[in-house]
């Protein structure tokens, strides 16, 4: 998962970054509300979340912007205002959900969990997947490499669409049981392992190409090889 990160208060902006790495997420930091507008424009995220009281542009401005400009992304606004009109005013800007401060880490990631599987962001934006010679569908639920139609369980399904969305990216073992289980990554399990042999023998079996790879001591990773 992508998410973009905007506040302030550095060691607040430390603290929740290094939090969300932990998860193996990929965090981009703005300080300033008109750098995270800018960084929102130019690439892809799974969800913002934003303070409301940045220098040079406010949260409720800054999503405002965003949705104003088409952006449909799941937006999280934080603040340490938690009055029900600030609340009221945050998803009235467009914010999809809104946090008040302080709060326990552990909920502010249920939030962006929840939020990520929202239509509009960049897992769910796409119906229709391509890479190489495989095709997913979203819609329709069905996958065809070089034309040939590949019958899968939904479990390998939603495996398989986890890696088309992160084409040439290695994807640890936590970051696929998140996404793909929607629970925590037990150490002690090897269903991760299990789901991949079992995709690898349906998609890859037979194909001089090979495209699901293991990464040693880091995850998997769709490519060509």
């Amino acid at each position: 998962m992508r998410i973009l990160l905007i506040e302030d208060e550095v060691k607040t902006l430390q603290s929740l970054r290094q939090g969300l790495e932990e998860h193996s997420w990929t965090v981009d930091i703005a300080y300033d509300g008109t750098t995270g507008k800018r960084l929102a424009e130019q690439n892809v995220y799974d969800v913002i979340v934003s303070d409301i009281i940045l220098p040079g542009m406010n949260g409720l401005e800054l999503c405002k912007s965003l949705r104003r400009a088409g952006l449909t992304t799941p937006f999280l606004l934080l603040s340490a205002l938690g009055e029900t009109d600030d609340k009221v005013a945050g998803l009235e800007a467009g914010a999809d959900d809104y946090l008040g401060k302080p709060f326990d880490f552990r909920e502010f990631v249920a939030r962006i969990k929840a939020l990520s599987r929202r239509p509009g962001s960049a897992l769910a934006m796409e119906s229709l997947l391509h890479y190489a010679d495989i095709e997913l569908d979203t819609d329709a639920k069905t996958v065809r490499r070089a034309g040939k139609t590949i019958n899968l369980t939904p479990r390998e399904f939603a495996l398989l669409e986890f890696l088309l969305r992160h084409p040439g990216k290695v994807l640890s073992k936590t970051e696929i049981s998140e996404k793909v289980w929607d629970v925590d990554f037990d150490t002690g399990t090897n269903v991760v392992e299990v789901y991949v042999n079992y995709l690898r023998n349906k998609v890859d079996k037979g194909f001089e190409c090979k495209l699901i790879h293991t990464v040693f001591g880091q995850g998997y990773v769709l490519r060509e090889e």
